[in-house]
């Protein structure tokens, strides 16, 4: 930003008497300013959430992995054994152990309904293979299971992985995006604001031009009171903002993304740079409205 946008911020008590300090120009300013800069903090928070969820159960997923045994029922112990023996002598795994009855059958829950028949049931035997370090081979692993448990099946997550990383992709750019949409109506509600609040003025402009009065100067207290109520909105906005979100029920204790749309350490930051980022939008729309309006006075 030049350094003459800046000086115009300087108070003048003489300039800034040309601008109305009440009428619907300074109420809609006001609240475009607080509505958008709500707006932008549940945006950021959306973007933050979206990157910190995707992240926790992508690595999640990544530090664990499931062999699946559809073996015959007369091979299924010997085949277990089998696995077993070879994940003991596997580099890069932590522990494994093979998923119990009890454990299946709450995973099949949801599609099949409680107290499902697991014995009867021609459900394979899983195993959960924790990594440890830098992870196994996974294609190593996979050729000595073809060798020696065929009816084995190796799942390392990798087709769960990518969909996650792509679905946070996605929605860290839609918060981008709501961002940008909301910077782009703030400038555009406020250059409204601002050219109707001089052409509401249009006499008195027409006055002080008369009088020696210069069109820097009038722009200039168009620009401080247009960038002053812009911030001062904003500033409600984003606080009441940040307040909904810590208001927002069982973010500590659901694993829903919903309730984990929040702020975590840093991020409770980003808020701080909400209202200067609207002040600063402030600023040049109304430079370009007045810019606008006293070029087309005569």
């Amino acid at each position: 930003m030049k350094l003459s946008n800046l000086l115009v911020l300087a108070t003048d008590r003489q300039a800034d008497r040309i601008v109305p300090p009440t009428g619907y120009t300074v109420r809609l300013t006001l609240f475009t300013a607080a509505s958008l800069a709500f707006l932008a903090v549940f945006a950021l928070a959306l973007s933050l959430a979206t990157s910190r969820v995707a992240t926790q159960w992508s690595d999640a997923l990544a530090r664990s992995s499931t062999i699946r045994i559809s073996a015959p029922q007369d091979q299924m112990a010997a085949q277990v054994a089998a696995v077993e023996s070879i994940l003991q002598t596997t580099p890069g795994i932590s522990e494994f152990r093979v998923l119990s009855n009890e454990e299946q059958a709450a995973l099949l829950e949801p599609w099949l309904g409680a107290g499902i028949p697991i014995d009867a049931l021609p459900v394979p035997a899983l195993i959960e293979v924790i990594e440890a370090g830098d992870g196994f081979a996974a294609e190593g692993l996979r050729l000595r299971l073809e060798a020696e448990a065929p009816d084995a099946v190796l799942d390392d997550h990798t087709r769960w992985r990518q969909p996650l990383v792509e679905a946070a992709g996605g929605l860290r750019l839609l918060g981008l995006l709501s961002l940008l949409l909301i910077g782009c109506a703030t400038a555009a509600m406020i250059t409204l604001a601002a050219q109707a609040a001089l052409a509401a003025n249009k006499q008195v402009i027409e006055v002080l031009r008369l009088v020696g009065a210069r069109d820097s100067y009038i722009a200039g207290a168009f620009m401080r009171r247009f960038t002053n109520r812009a911030a001062l909105g904003a500033t409600v906005g984003a606080a009441a903002g940040v307040i909904a979100i810590t208001l927002l029920p069982g973010t500590r204790t659901s694993e829903s993304f919903l309730t984990d749309l929040s702020f975590e350490g840093l991020g409770w930051i980003t808020p701080i740079f909400v209202p200067p980022v609207v002040a600063v939008l402030a600023l040049l729309a109304t430079r370009h409205a007045a810019a606008r309006v006293l070029k087309g006075l005569p």
